[in-house]
């Protein structure tokens, strides 16, 4: 070993010597002694490594405590980050779907601080069922005898299956056999379940007489699932759900629907597409029907499964409903929006998935406006910024051909270089609130439709 090298060593401070720094007892009291010491010692190796291999001491050692300071920030930083949604999809599924409503924030607050009658009758001082009390409201809002909820639409559609039907064949459309995002298929799923699989029709046109030809001793359910991620047009035929209810009932077959996203209220009336609802299923005599509760619902994840009584009390006895079953603070929450259903007059301003989907392109373009002059002196060195017409769409899997009149504001490389726009749009996803905007055609879009607080945005664009 050299002397230049022994004296690179020297330089290296001692644990014991940078415990003693006011700057480092702050972080101490903040973050732990535990944690504050482990660093400072894998701080002490690097530099040790550093020397070994380069002959010289790392840059940051010229300051160890701002150095610490950063592995710190770095480590305490929720891999939950709250983002900009500037998409041009509101129920992002990589961004967390649906956004709770203020009254969903407060029950799922007050769940978790305070013990709660999560499976525990006041009447009786006995134990209770944790989904009987949303049970009774989803009753009361669909028309259904009963219901059941679980932590999402994929387990409801495995639990179904596995009470109903596990050994036994699955009659469905071979134009139903759907992929949702994460290679979720619902062959996948029937097998998991225990179910045999039929498939009847074709891709684009399936008939009553498809299911009929298909029914023998070992038939255990004629099922439909909502296409609710793309859509076939032209020469097409689906059986419908009141057909294949009447079907179900004159073989004594249960009858399912998979909605998928699945609406509680007529989207039409707020000028949005039109999406199938639970209960207009119900209403034809569909025995089962699941859906998910943090897409058009608006709440937060969850997996409803509404129908008839008897089905329902033997999906909530069947053992994987336990494995599957929605925690308190989920309940909570789902309690919340669906508690809102129950005013229609106040759903629009009070539910923010309504409200993002149902803002005009009036709307939005008057907040671009707003915007665009500070954000264009801003970037206009390197990029030229406009706002301009866009289309967002729903997301998750909702209504895939339609999409909403939407603004945005949009930003072209001077240069013509893609990389310029994906170095910005990489620059906005490492901001302490990241922004996330699309790139396409050209140009990198931010979607205004999602964004209701134009002054955070300013602050996190221009670093104010």
């Amino acid at each position: 070993m050299t002397q230049a090298t022994n004296s690179l060593y020297r330089q290296l401070p001692s644990i014991d010597r940078l415990l003693r720094e006011p700057q480092i007892t702050s972080l101490i009291a903040f973050y732990g002694q535990t944690q504050v010491v482990d660093i400072l010692r894998d701080m002490q190796e690097q530099a040790r490594f550093n020397i070994r291999e380069h002959q010289a001491l790392p840059e940051w050692s010229d300051d160890w405590v701002a150095s610490l300071q950063r592995k710190l920030d770095k480590i305490q930083t929720s891999a939950l980050k709250p983002v900009f949604n500037l998409s041009g999809t509101v129920l992002h599924t990589n961004l967390g779907r649906a956004l709770l409503a203020e009254s969903a924030i407060e029950a799922v607050t007050q769940a978790m601080r305070s013990p709660v009658t999560l499976e525990y009758s006041l009447d009786g001082a006995s134990r209770g069922h944790r989904d009987r009390a949303l049970a009774d409201l989803l009753c009361t809002l669909t028309g259904a005898e009963d219901a059941c909820i679980v932590n999402n639409n994929a387990a409801a559609v495995l639990l179904m299956l596995a009470t109903v039907a596990q050994g036994k064949e699955v009659v469905i459309s071979r134009g139903e056999l759907v992929e949702i995002g994460g290679a979720f298929r619902i062959p996948d799923v029937m097998v998991q379940a225990g179910c045999r699989l039929v498939e009847v029709g074709t891709t684009n046109r399936t008939h009553l007489k498809d299911f009929q030809q298909a029914i023998n001793s070992d038939t255990g359910m004629l099922m439909k699932v909502h296409t609710s991620n793309y859509s076939i047009e032209g020469f097409t035929a689906e059986v419908s759900a009141e057909e294949l209810a009447k079907l179900g009932m004159a073989s004594q077959i249960p009858t399912a629907i998979d909605l998928g996203s699945g609406s509680m209220t007529d989207m039409t009336q707020y000028g949005l597409p039109a999406e199938p609802m639970p209960q207009d299923y119900l209403n034809h005599g569909i025995d089962l029907v699941t859906f998910s509760g943090d897409k058009l619902l608006g709440g937060p994840q969850a997996g409803i499964i509404v129908g008839k009584k008897r089905w329902i009390d033997a999906i909530q006895h069947h053992p994987l409903k336990r494995a599957l079953r929605a925690d308190k603070m989920t309940l909570a929450a789902l309690e919340a929006t669906l508690r809102l259903y129950q005013h229609p007059e106040q759903l629009r301003q009070k539910l923010p998935t309504l409200r993002l989907l149902t803002r005009t392109q009036s709307e939005i373009r008057d907040m671009a406006q707003q915007l665009i002059p500070q954000i264009r002196a801003y970037y206009s060195e390197k990029f030229v910024v406009r706002d301009e017409p866009c289309y967002s769409q729903i997301g998750s899997g909702s209504l895939p051909v339609d999409r909403l009149p939407s603004w945005s504001l949009t930003f072209t490389a001077i240069d013509g270089r893609g990389s310029t726009l994906e170095n910005l749009a990489h620059q906005w996803r490492n901001l302490k609130k990241p922004v996330i905007g699309r790139l396409y055609d050209g140009r990198l879009w931010l979607d205004l439709r999602c964004l209701e607080d134009g002054n955070a945005l300013l602050r996190a664009l221009l670093l104010l």
